[in-house]
């Protein structure tokens, strides 16, 4: 289970469930600071951006797209410098990224706000999938993994919730000082109880020419190459619906004052995919599953476009929006932790760098993806749908490609 080689393991492991705890709060970091933005989207258009308000949700895209940028470089880092201090400094510039967004008096200012938040979340991101591969691997790190995505599920159960609560009792710039606390209490945790992970003589140098290497080693790799292409259309399909929810629940549906409580309730439904794969995933193995989450939400899409072009009764739509919604967080329960293992199996050498790699690709990719299908929002997840079903689609039949060890 243990794969650091021997006289570098940690002088002292923390307990699983406290372990699991506290990379599931860093992972969280990039959760909590998207969904509880959610419900601010209309009051920061109507406050930063009057005339143009649709442009509020760029606040979504915009720190995904730094925080996918800030991974190709957070991985190396952590190679050559440690775990821990990686993450420490990701959270410094993450801290001070939040001050300038919660003085920001334009919608430009908040946006170049948001990326550099995005970067120092990359820290954290980053940092903990690396953690956790340094002292798992395998399905076992499948299985920890589907752990650490029940709590990076249940956030956006809570974060909608509380941003929805922080704007009506302070207002939506509060909901920055949040983070800010949010971000320090992780960091004193991981300070106190958490041992570094990679000891100082299996440390790289970071130099040009390694990283580059590495990054060909990894794109070489068959089933590293494939699972960060499917990952990359997975959070395509994650980040289109978060970009573009709110204003189908808002403008479609007529949900926007409850919007916070559906999301929530979704969320929490959909967090009890990763408890299932937890239990499931060392039977079935992670192909099987994945293959068969893509396979569901292909039909699931073809049933929520039918009734949208058909233009169906409100409780029809509405229910069938409901469930796709679900869908789509229930499958990357099922699917992202799965290829983040698969990529990672074989890279246990370079676990810095390739959990950047992995984590940089899949969300920048995914970001040209979700960005342009947000913007087409015509009144109806129409748009949403199409996109969603093009990328199940791709995603299932690149899944059919991955190959186990020594298979042909």
């Amino acid at each position: 289970m243990i794969s650091l080689p021997a006289g570098s393991r940690p002088h002292k492991q923390l307990p699983q469930t406290e372990f699991i705890a506290l990379m599931a709060m860093l992972a969280a970091t990039v959760a909590f600071s998207i969904d509880a933005m959610l419900p601010a989207l209309p009051e920061i258009g109507a406050a930063l951006a009057p005339d143009t308000p649709n442009k509020a949700q760029l606040i979504i895209t915009s720190f995904v797209l730094g925080m996918g940028l800030g991974t190709l470089f957070t991985g190396p880092l952590s190679d050559a410098f440690g775990r821990k201090p990686v993450v420490v400094g990701g959270a410094f510039v993450y801290i001070c990224a939040c001050a300038v967004a919660w003085a920001a008096p334009t919608l430009e200012t908040m946006l170049a706000a948001r990326v550099v938040m995005g970067l120092g979340a990359a820290g954290p991101r980053v940092v903990a999938m690396a953690l956790v591969r340094d002292l798992y691997s395998g399905r076992d790190m499948a299985r920890i993994m589907s752990f650490v995505m029940v709590v990076f599920a249940l956030v956006p159960a809570l974060a909608p919730t509380m941003g929805y609560y922080i704007i009506l009792g302070f207002g939506w710039r509060a909901i920055f000082v949040t983070f800010v606390l949010f971000s320090m209490a992780s960091m004193i945790w991981l300070l106190v109880r958490q041992p570094e992970t990679l000891a100082p003589e299996n440390r790289r140098p970071l130099r040009v020419r390694s990283v580059v290497d590495a990054i060909k080693e990894m794109f070489a790799h068959r089933t590293a190459r494939l699972s960060i292409l499917i990952q990359t259309l997975t959070f395509g399909m994650l980040f289109t619906v978060l970009s573009s929810t709110q204003q189908v629940f808002d403008i479609t549906f007529g949900q926007g004052d409850v919007f916070h409580l559906w999301f929530g309730g979704i969320a929490i439904f959909a967090a009890s995919a990763s408890v299932l794969n937890a239990r499931i995933v060392v039977r079935l193995g992670m192909r099987a599953i994945i293959k068969a989450m893509y396979s569901a939400q292909i039909g699931i899409t073809l049933l929520m476009i039918v009734i949208t072009a058909a233009n169906g009764p409100y409780w029809l739509a509405f229910g069938t929006y409901v469930l796709w919604v679900t869908a789509n967080f229930f499958q990357a329960g099922l699917t992202i932790g799965n290829l983040n293992a698969l990529a990672m199996e074989e890279m246990g050498h370079i676990a810095g760098l390739a959990a950047s790699v992995i984590a940089a690709v899949s969300t920048v990719g995914a970001v040209l993806i979700a960005a342009p299908i947000a913007l087409t929002f015509d009144g109806t997840p129409m748009p949403m749908a199409v996109g969603a079903l093009v990328c199940a689609g791709l995603a299932l039949w690149l899944t059919t490609m991955i190959k186990r060890p020594g298979e042909a």
